[in-house]
């Protein structure tokens, strides 16, 4: 027997979470017709002392079947109906009908419930997904070992094998970060075989941005602001997080429904979401941060065509600007390391490993974050 592929397995693994979402709505369906046929029985008794005789079996599937396909949803009707006791359901239903109850108004009523528990099943196991993205960009530093795992065909089923551990008491942060070196070291070897080089080049949008918008984040030296999807993967940040990043920053900005889809189209966003992201690791307010957006509308003064810059400045400084500041008690600063790493007679890379405060040789926008003060993820 051959063993399956990481790829075959960590389709399984979605296959398997679709189908639990299906096979419980499903139940949910179920336990209604089970309590409307359970109300007719009732009524029955209670108004003529006996029950009706239920039709047949044979009679009830071929004169409901195609009702159920036609008013629900085709994963779920499938579903129903594939169980061994859809027989029996069948006559649950026909015997409704024939009681006076209009199969038509019902029916996509029940459909609507089971949807409804489908849907937040697949929610709770894409939450799972999203806690362990979380974990791997805050026990991983920025890199090749971090954007392997993220980008892997087999994530899904990585994710899943952690929460397996976990459930077994095992402490998965420090699998990860036992196995990192290990990795990297791989991820070395492998990159020499092939010719390449084993630490990327400083990109060009990772000189451009440093300064006050990538200080104290961990972020990789090569990201590429035009790619906007591979550039979130690299920092970790997956669609569900960024999507509600982007909502905060709508909410953060009635009425400047304009300049807030400005914002969240410009170039710098990722940047801005992986701010956002580690101030939510540290447990800090970023919501509130967002509020200052619409207290300290500075960014509309100045050209329209410079308007997407200067809400990316602000956005930042939002977000880096202590909690409890006034919105006008602090504003962009000039920042003499980005400076110089910005000047066109000082090459960037040399410029940040001089200007780093803390740690000769590092740059205080690659300086690891904080370490997180919670626990193992829930």
């Amino acid at each position: 027997m051959t063993t399956p592929t990481p790829e075959e397995r960590a389709g399984e693994a979605f296959a398997e979470s679709a189908a639990e979402a299906v096979q419980t709505a499903v139940m949910a369906a179920r336990l209604v017709m089970a309590i409307a046929d359970a109300a007719r029985r009732h009524q029955q008794r209670k108004q003529k002392g006996k029950e009706d005789d239920p039709p047949t079996a044979e009679e009830a599937v071929n004169e409901v079947g195609k009702d159920v396909q036609r008013l629900l949803p085709s994963d779920i009707s499938t579903a129903l109906m594939e169980e061994a006791d859809w027989p029996q359901l069948a006559q649950q239903l026909l015997a409704l009908r024939k009681a006076g109850v209009d199969l038509d108004q019902v029916l996509p009523r029940v459909g609507e419930i089971a949807v409804n528990v489908r849907d937040q099943v697949a929610a709770k196991a894409s939450e799972t997904t999203d806690q362990w993205v979380r974990t791997v960009r805050e026990t991983l530093p920025a890199g090749p070992v971090r954007e392997a795992i993220l980008t892997s065909p087999a994530w899904p089923e990585m994710a899943a094998t952690m929460a397996r551990l976990e459930e077994k008491g095992v402490n998965v942060r420090e699998v990860l970060a036992t196995a990192h070196n290990e990795v990297l070291a791989v991820d070395q070897a492998v990159a020499k075989k092939l010719g390449a080089a084993a630490e990327p080049a400083m990109s060009r949008d990772a000189q451009l941005s440093y300064g006050p918008l990538t200080t104290g984040l961990d972020l990789p030296r090569d990201y590429d602001l035009s790619d906007r999807e591979q550039t979130l993967t690299k920092l970790a940040i997956d669609p569900q997080e960024n999507q509600r990043y982007i909502r905060w920053v709508r909410e953060a900005m009635p009425g400047h429904e304009r300049e807030a889809d400005l914002l969240v189209a410009s170039r710098q966003w990722p940047l801005l979401a992986s701010r956002m992201a580690q101030m939510e690791t540290e447990g800090k307010p970023v919501r509130e941060h967002l509020a200052r957006l619409a207290k300290d509308t500075s960014w509309q003064e100045g050209p329209d065509a410079q308007l997407g810059t200067r809400l990316v400045q602000s956005a930042s400084e939002a977000l880096r600007r202590p909690a409890g500041d006034g919105p006008g008690e602090s504003r962009v600063k000039v920042n003499t390391a980005a400076a110089r790493a910005t000047s066109p007679s000082v090459d960037p890379t040399k410029a940040a490993k001089a200007a780093a405060p803390a740690e000769a040789g590092v740059a205080p926008h690659r300086q690891p974050a904080p370490a997180p003060t919670r626990g193992k993820s829930k």
